[in-house]
């Protein structure tokens, strides 16, 4: 267990060198696309939450009962989510392209 263990402290370490110095087309580094895609995925897993909450259709059975009303446009907001949700899958179709074609650093 403890070799296991050790190599795989080692081929992490590697993954992250190789990372370091392993660009992208517009020169940013496999490491920063990291983590700029799950910034991506961060923010549009927040933004969805809101839109999951601001579209909820509400059944009331008389005029009495309390109404719910969105204070977001639903539709702009939906924009935003899939725009999001498209920058992360781009981005991260270049990290998986560029880790076919990088050699792991020694």
């Amino acid at each position: 267990m403890d070799a296991a263990v050790e190599q795989l402290g080692v081929l992490i370490r590697r993954i992250n060198a190789t990372n370091n110095v392993t660009r992208l087309a517009d020169g940013t580094t496999v490491s920063d696309a990291i983590v700029q895609r799950d910034m991506l995925e961060l923010r549009r897993l927040a933004l969805d939450v809101v839109l999951n909450k601001a579209a909820v259709r509400q059944d009331r059975y008389s005029r009495t009962e309390s109404k719910f009303v969105a204070t977001v446009d639903v539709a702009e907001l939906r924009q935003e989510v899939d725009a999001v949700a498209q920058a992360r899958r781009e981005l991260d179709t270049q990290i998986q392209a560029i880790n076919w074609t990088a050699d792991l650093v020694e």
